[in-house]
């Protein structure tokens, strides 16, 4: 597989303050996992008049560590990049405290599940709801700062990413973490989607990524074109593993990524069940009935 340039190493203190940009501060939140890295970073920008991007989970000490880096400015808007309860769980409280409004796309997807795909352990937070629905191209801006929605389905559909224009900064929540590849996992993530949004950040001048998992991304242009180029070459080892015959995604999981944690094998098979749906849709897989994550898979006659 290609090799992506990941950025490991993160300067940081839980709940502590940190200026990552002028006029952009994180703090971190002390919930660290194999889908969190060292946690959930949420961004304060501007000085009296506080925006906040993904204020994170649902925790008392990270709530207050919030409030306490707001100091006596003002919180006027908090956008949320998607409803996995990492990102949003403390939301509504947040705001309740602050007096802030939410932005974001919607509430969590509800799809008929037509698929047999287990849950992320980072959740959905289907209590969430923004106050105010923003959509892709949408604008918000005070005297201290200018905001634009980007929306980038794929890891959910409801996910958004959200450029500060004077930086030339966009915050990427999950769509682009420097730390490791996005989790794309149906019937929610859509493989096909994800490619597409790859696209559209290529087609953006954005010359610093900001996560809400990890460290900043320095050179956008040249990380998204090496997830895309592991993104297609996973397709091929796909193919590969049907042709070998192992036509089941835990067989093709054991073998694929067998020098990857085993806690994240689950999210694993379910961006091999992404690969799959979408290889089925463009005809160079198949399977009998419904394709889910217990499906016997075959290459395309």
């Amino acid at each position: 597989m290609p090799s992506i340039p990941f950025v490991k190493d993160i300067d940081f203190t839980h709940g502590a303050p940190d200026e990552v940009l002028p006029g952009v501060r994180r703090v971190i939140a002390n919930n660290p996992g194999p889908f969190t890295y060292t946690g959930s970073g949420a961004f304060l920008i501007g000085g009296k008049d506080i925006a906040v991007i993904d204020p994170g989970p649902d925790d008392d000490a990270h709530l207050d560590a919030l409030i306490a880096a707001v100091g006596d400015a003002t919180v006027s808007h908090i956008f949320i990049t998607h409803t996995h309860r990492d990102h949003c769980g403390g939301a509504r409280r947040f705001a309740e405290r602050t007096g802030a409004r939410i932005f974001g796309f919607g509430p969590h997807p509800v799809r008929k599940k037509i698929y047999d795909a287990p849950a992320l352990d980072e959740g959905a937070d289907y209590a969430y709801a923004p106050d105010e629905v923003i959509a892709d191209g949408a604008v918000v801006e005070t005297a201290e700062w200018r905001i634009e929605a980007v929306h980038t389905p794929g890891h959910l559909s409801n996910h958004l990413c959200f450029a500060l224009p004077a930086h030339k900064a966009l915050f990427t929540g999950d769509h682009m973490m420097g730390w490791a590849t996005t989790v794309v996992a149906p019937p929610d993530g859509d493989m096909g989607a994800y490619l597409d949004s790859l696209d559209k950040l290529l087609a953006r001048d954005d010359e610093i990524y900001l996560p809400t998992h990890g460290a900043a991304i320095e050179a956008p242009h040249r990380f998204v074109r090496a997830v895309k180029t592991h993104r297609l070459m996973r397709d091929a080892q796909i193919l590969d593993q049907l042709g070998k015959g192992r036509t089941r995604i835990k067989d093709m999981v054991a073998a694929m990524y067998a020098d990857v944690d085993p806690r994240l094998h689950g999210a694993a098979g379910l961006n091999v069940y992404a690969h799959l749906l979408r290889l089925v849709r463009i005809g160079k897989a198949d399977c009998d009935g419904e394709p889910g994550v217990k499906s016997e898979y075959r290459l395309s006659d």
